[in-house]
This record gives C-alpha cells, structure tokens and sequence, in this order.
C-alpha cells in the first residue's frame, strides 16, 4: 500500500508514475482486477519508497545538526554557569 495521493506537491518526482496509475484505474474495474494496473502500481511504490528514503536522509541529517547545535549552546549555558560560580 502506498501513501496517499492527494498531495501532487510532496509527490513531484513521482507525478508522471501517479497520473499513469489514475488513467489506468480510470479504465474501469476490470483494468484492476485482471492485473492491467500492476506494473503502474509497483513502478509507483518504487518511486514513492525512494523519495520516502530521500526525505528520511535528510531529515535525519537535520536531526544531527540541531542535535550538535542544542549541545554547543548546552556547553555554553554550562560554561557561563561555571563561570557565575566562579566569579561569586
């Protein structure tokens, strides 16, 4: 099963793949049933999985930035602090 399809701008690289599975399925239910559908729906997963992979790559380096930004500025509230003690 694949993400939903409502949302054509988070899924642009994959907008041909999802217009050639919605002309298909427009065919009729006999389309679908019989397998007609099939190569659309699977070229369709393969695609929408690597954009999934894609945006998950760079969120996950993301996370890593914020990640070494939210301990530099920990480091330095607890150098300031160290400092306060030091000077009191």
């Amino acid at each position: 099963m694949h993400a939903p399809l409502g949302n054509p701008g988070r899924q642009i690289a994959c907008a041909e793949l999802i217009e050639a599975l919605e002309v298909c399925h427009a065919k009729g239910m006999i389309a679908r049933l019989t397998g007609e559908c099939n190569s659309q729906k699977s070229a369709l997963s393969v695609c929408l999985r690597k954009e999934r992979k894609d945006r998950e790559a760079k969120n996950h380096e993301s996370a890593k930035l914020r990640t070494i930004k939210k301990k530099q500025v920990w480091e330095e509230l607890e150098k300031e602090k160290s400092q306060e003690v030091e000077s009191a």
